[in-house]
């Protein structure tokens, strides 16, 4: 068994936190290849020190002095150094970050330090490797991954290391500057190194013990997700149920290896295991929950629309042109609907109406705002009768109008849209229905 093991910023807050991770890397053998983050918050009131970092560079590349700031940084180090009784200087590492800096090295230089000053005393804790990500994990001059270099160059070098620290969340550009992916990327970069070296298992820890049915803010006490897929995931992460960044399933996926998301600070749970796929049958019919506010409707009405072709097209080019992105398009034989960002769309309606009348010569169009969707998602609907009817039910008990449907042919989620004022309501009616019934 090999694993690879990410620790959240919330995991390497403190000295308190980083005893916490060795002991749960010392208590199995097969945890040999570490990623860090930086260290998080160690209280409500405090500040992550990527943030700090940001804040820092933003002063010093304006010209003006970022001395205490920095100094306020080097001794959130230093805390941790002292209180874990390292003998360990990282005087070299900040004279390098300070020039740097001055020579305005660039925003991701400067948030990628977290990361890399974390990854370089964990490693001196646990007595592993340092390898650093600007070693092996390359993006091409657009910014992008450049996943075939970085798999290639990971698995030689990961090779000739029986266990090692490779600090998350940043590489290296074509012309040697620091490219970090978007906040919390440090699991993309556990999920790239499980995938360079042939992980059996991927876990992620983080101060959650895995993924909730609903939302927590929402529902008191949501029941956990035991097993959860790839496919369901990536719909309830799209409708806002985040734990994982997005973007780190891909390596794995492609590998065939499950990700175990657990909690540092209860390594006695189990947490949530997501896999590719599974005959594990589910406890409940629906797997999650999730759903987001800040949504428009416009509704295009057309005689024998559904007879002229390429109508879809033209009217999706409209929106394309305003550089907006459609979310759903449910439509009717002479009725078809796009649901939009709200916040997008807003500043653009105008120029939307008019292409669409320009298009597609419309008989009538209706906005309608203020709308929130609610996905249900479960590989348990496929081999199950009754779901649909049992949600538009529970709805309809909580006096909840129903504004938009929407389901995907693979039966594995049903989303409908409420008014916003309706959300929470439709939600722990929803919940209630099918967890609590």
């Amino acid at each position: 068994m090999l694993k690879v093991v990410k620790f959240g910023g919330s995991s390497l807050a403190s000295a308190e936190q980083f005893k916490k991770v060795a002991d749960i890397i010392h208590a199995d053998e097969s945890r040999r290849y570490v990623v860090p983050s930086a260290p998080g918050k160690r209280f409500k009131e405090d500040v992550k020190v990527t943030d700090m970092l940001y804040d820092c560079y933003g002063v010093a590349s304006k010209g003006y002095d970022f001395s205490d700031i920095f100094a306020d940084i080097k001794a959130r180090y230093q805390e941790i150094i002292d209180d874990l009784g390292l003998d360990l200087s990282l005087e070299k590492e900040f004279a390098n970050i300070e020039a740097a800096f001055r020579a305005r090295a660039g925003r991701d230089y400067a948030a990628s330090r977290g990361e890399y000053l974390n990854g370089i005393i964990l490693a001196n804790y646990l007595g592993y490797e340092f390898v650093d990500a600007e070693d092996v994990i390359f993006f091409d001059t657009n910014g992008n991954l450049d996943a075939k270099k970085t798999n290639q160059v990971l698995s030689e070098r990961l090779l000739t290391v029986d266990r090692a620290v490779v600090p998350g969340f940043y590489g290296i550009r074509p012309n040697d500057t620091i490219k970090t992916f978007s906040r919390g990327g440090s699991d993309i970069t556990g999920a790239i190194v499980a995938r360079a070296v042939k992980a059996d298992l991927y876990e992620n820890w983080t101060d959650v013990s895995g993924f909730l049915v609903a939302d927590p803010r929402i529902i008191d006490n949501p029941k956990p997700i035991v097993t959860i897929t790839y496919k369901e995931l990536r719909e309830l992460s799209y409708m806002g149920a985040t734990v994982l960044h997005d973007e780190s399933i891909f390596p794995v996926r492609k590998e065939g290896i499950p990700i175990n998301i657990r909690n540092t600070n209860k390594p006695e749970d189990p947490g949530t295991m997501i896999v590719e796929s599974t005959s594990r049958k589910p406890e409940y019919v629906i797997t999650g929950i999730a759903g987001k506010k800040g949504f428009t409707v416009v509704s295009i009405e057309k005689d024998m629309m559904n007879s002229e072709i390429g109508f879809g097209r033209k009217v999706l080019e409209v929106f394309e042109k305003q550089g907006l992105s459609f979310e759903h398009t449910p439509s009717g034989i002479d009725t078809m609907s796009i649901v939009i960002h709200q916040d997008e769309f807003v500043e653009k309606e105008q120029e939307v109406l008019a292409g669409l009348h320009r298009n597609v010569h419309p008989d009538a169009i209706e906005i309608e705002s203020g709308l929130a969707l609610i996905a249900v998602v479960g590989r348990g609907m496929k081999s199950s009768h009754g779901t649909a009817g049992k949600l538009f039910t529970a709805l309809a008990d909580a006096n909840v109008n129903v504004k938009m449907i929407d389901q995907g042919s693979s039966e594995l989620n049903i989303i409908v849209g409420v008014k916003e004022e309706d959300f929470e309501r439709a939600f722990k009616a929803i919940y209630k229905a099918f967890y609590e019934s």
